[in-house]
């Protein structure tokens, strides 16, 4: 005859099942999230910033710099160039407050000398407008730096005149840690040349 006792032993011995079942998910659980939050550290760690179409600035993305790099390359010297030569009496020195950020001394060092050739005067006498019209930059790639050469066109209002003139400038880029929002791309303008600048004749 059998026993209410035998039942219990079944009972037990399923009960054990179930919790060595549940320990052993939890251990799979735990070692999983482990694993996963080591390798989402490794991507972080590697990532950089994502680039918007116009090369603004998106942070937490998981994307590259090495990837990004020439997106952001002509956005830095797209914001550079329309900072430093897209001004005006109101604005020049805003502006190159911010270009300032982006450059080295080589940069400081030419804003000197058109300071002291009376370049910003003479915005401020005359209530000039000097407006960027089209920016193309192009980038080669050396050991250490990406050098660069940018063609500017621009225009100068002057009232009754208008005159557009086309300005070629060269130099090179570094990798320097971001700062928002004063240099977001992370890079620096070094060796900064004006290096010709001719006035553009467009028959009407």
């Amino acid at each position: 005859m059998k026993t209410k006792y035998k039942n219990i032993y079944d009972v037990l011995r399923l009960n054990r099942y179930i919790v060595l079942a549940v320990v052993m998910c939890a251990f799979l659980s735990i070692t999983f999230s482990v694993w996963t939050s080591y390798r989402t550290n490794k991507i972080l760690l590697n990532s950089a910033f994502a680039i918007n179409n116009d090369g603004s600035i998106i942070p937490l993305k998981l994307i590259t710099q090495k990837e990004n790099f020439k997106v952001e390359a002509l956005a830095h010297l797209e914001l550079f160039h329309r900072y430093f030569y897209n001004i005006d009496a109101s604005n020049y020195e805003r502006n190159i407050e911010k270009a300032l950020w982006l450059g080295n001394s080589s940069v400081d060092n030419l804003y000197r000398q058109k300071k002291a050739d009376g370049v910003y005067n003479r915005l401020l006498q005359y209530s000039l407008v000097q407006k960027v019209l089209t920016i193309t930059s192009e980038l080669t790639e050396g050991k250490d730096t990406y050098g660069f050469r940018t063609v500017t066109i621009f225009e100068i209002n002057r009232g009754t005149v208008v005159d557009t003139y086309e300005l070629v400038s060269t130099g090179n880029l570094v990798i320097v840690d971001r700062n928002f929002p004063n240099n977001p791309h992370g890079l620096l303008i070094t060796e900064y040349f004006e290096k010709t600048l001719k006035k553009l004749d467009y028959e009407n």
